[in-house]
């Protein structure tokens, strides 16, 4: 990864992985300055909306008194699902940096339709990085969960 700002977010994928939560980290930039940095929390919180994206612009927009962050950009390991998207279209960020797509095969469309609807009244540039060390710790992380899954159906079984 050569974007210190992908680097970061990746640190906090790490968190959420060792968190046992879905390993996204997403980090706020305004001109050149990290403004927030957060991971996945859902399980610890036991809140559905606690996304990483979602906590990000939470962060942001209460240290900068404003909920418009059109001078901000995102960076996320995971290309984000649509309650992201379109928090991150109404917080008017400028533009969103994306380590890796999603495996869901119509998400990329879907994100593609809320973040830059020409018909909206904000257009969010989207760039994506296909960062391998996003993708793989995805895929780590997923492995992990099928191979607990399945140890303990066949192996933790009383007959």
């Amino acid at each position: 990864m050569c974007n210190k700002y992908m680097d970061l977010a990746y640190e906090e994928a790490i968190k959420a992985y060792s968190d046992n939560e879905v390993p996204v980290g997403a980090v706020v930039v305004r001109n050149g300055e990290v403004i927030a940095k957060t991971h996945n929390s859902k399980l610890k919180t036991n809140n559905i909306m606690n996304h990483a994206e979602i906590i990000a612009l939470i962060e942001t927009s209460n240290i900068l008194g404003d909920w418009r962050l059109s001078e901000c950009e995102m960076y996320i390991t995971l290309e984000p699902c649509p309650m992201c998207a379109g928090a991150i279209q109404q917080s008017r960020i400028r533009k969103v940096y994306i380590g890796t797509k999603s495996n869901v095969s119509s998400n990329e469309k879907i994100i593609k339709t809320i973040l830059q609807n020409k018909d909206s009244y904000h257009v969010v540039d989207i760039e994506y990085l296909n960062d391998s060390k996003c993708s793989s710790i995805l895929t780590r992380f997923f492995t992990d969960k099928r191979w607990f899954y399945v140890k303990n159906l066949f192996f933790n079984r009383k007959e």
